[in-house]
């Protein structure tokens, strides 16, 4: 199924976004504390999608396996139709600040951060994902968001994750 998804979307994408059926954000913003993403266009929000974060989503990600997302400025710097979670776009965290204040920390940053739709191979219910904080400092939105995101973004789209 996700295989087929992928196809059609690699051939149906380049004419829908080419006859401006969708408009692209020139930048994402992520609010912790409501639990939303933002695409933003000329400084306006077109698009607000309920997410879920790292299962300790307060504070700022300071070290790998500390279940945080990240606060900060960053890009959406790729993507991978074939991770395994419902289509993911990469997060250029860790910065050269996040990699200097680990590094003083003595600890390493962590990375892999995205925001990504629901496991492909689900160990929870529906209800759970959708309504609980459950990732390891990731991102997620539901699958049908995923979509949407993914055609509303494009290539090193800035981030910007708020507390």
């Amino acid at each position: 199924m996700k295989r087929l998804f992928i196809a059609m979307l690699a051939i149906v994408t380049p004419g829908l976004l080419s006859a401006g059926e969708f408009p692209v954000a020139d930048l994402v913003v992520i609010e912790k504390g409501t639990r939303e993403l933002h695409l933003i266009q000329d400084g306006e929000a077109f698009r607000t999608f309920r997410i879920a974060l790292g299962i300790r989503p307060v504070g700022d990600k300071k070290q790998e396996g500390d279940f945080k997302t990240p606060e900060g400025r960053y890009i959406l710097d790729r993507r991978n139709p074939n991770s395994e979670f419902f289509l993911s776009i990469h997060i250029s965290y860790p910065n050269a600040e996040d990699r200097r204040e680990a590094r003083e920390l003595g600890v390493a940053p962590g990375g892999a951060i995205m925001i990504h739709g629901q496991p492909n191979v689900p160990r929870y219910s529906e209800t759970y994902y959708r309504t609980q904080d459950w990732t390891n400092g990731c991102i997620a939105v539901s699958n049908s968001d995923m979509i949407d995101i993914w055609l509303m973004t494009g290539e090193n789209t800035p981030i910007e994750i708020r507390p």
